[in-house]
């Protein structure tokens, strides 16, 4: 009888959802949303003329500072998504959100979704380390597989995950319905096996270097 070909073995392990609490950097640290507050905050940066970085998200912009802080409060309960808020270090101050999502403790998989940045923060260290601090909790607390994915017209996002060292995997054609128009959605990866060498690549540039600015070049080296 032929040997059929199997995948390499894993831990069965059961694990549980990600309890990751406060995240700090250099220049941004991770919390809990704090809705009042930080609709208050948010709500001018991210309408009017900065009203396009909600294109590619599932809601925005929103009518009016009350309806943002209302949905702040839903995503301050939710579970999955696990939303944060972004804030600077240096003023203590709310930049943006981002998410992990789509938690499957059972198979060691997690996404990272769910990130905007006000204007004024967008290409800069923020996301990067936002990202990076997600990372490195997920992949120490021994989840296998981190996802990353977004409208496959937003370059920006595609780009962006490419910079921290995802691996594109394919886009999924009419995936979704977005805001009554259809959405192709493009796969991103990173594999526990990749992450050693993408955190010492983006500890480099967040850490070595002075420039707040972000250089393509720098992270694509």
């Amino acid at each position: 009888m032929d040997v059929l070909p199997v995948g390499a073995a894993v831990d069965p392990a059961e694990m549980g959802m990600p309890n990751l609490g406060e995240l700090s950097g250099r220049y941004v640290t991770l919390r809990s949303l704090h809705p009042q507050r930080d609709a208050q905050t948010l709500y001018p940066l991210t309408h009017g003329d900065a009203a396009p970085l909600w294109t590619y998200m599932p809601y925005g912009p929103f009518a009016s500072v009350d309806s943002m802080r209302d949905w702040m409060e839903t995503c301050a309960v939710s579970a999955d998504p696990l939303y944060y808020a972004v804030r600077t270090v240096a003023e203590e101050a709310p930049v943006g959100m981002t998410s992990l999502l789509n938690i499957v403790p059972d198979h060691r998989r997690v996404e990272i979704g769910h990130v905007w940045y006000v204007p004024h923060a967008q290409r800069t260290r923020a996301n990067t380390e936002a990202a990076y601090l997600l990372l490195e909790a997920v992949f120490a607390a021994g989840y296998r597989r981190v996802e990353w994915k977004c409208d496959a017209l937003n370059a920006r996002s595609r780009a962006a995950a490419l910079r921290l060292g995802f691996q594109f995997e394919g886009v999924f054609r009419q995936h979704i319905i977005v805001k009554g128009r259809n959405r192709d959605t493009a796969w991103f990866s990173m594999i526990d096996g990749e992450w050693s060498l993408n955190k010492r690549r983006l500890a480099q540039w967040l850490y070595a270097n002075q420039d707040g600015a972000l250089s393509l070049s720098a992270l694509n080296a």
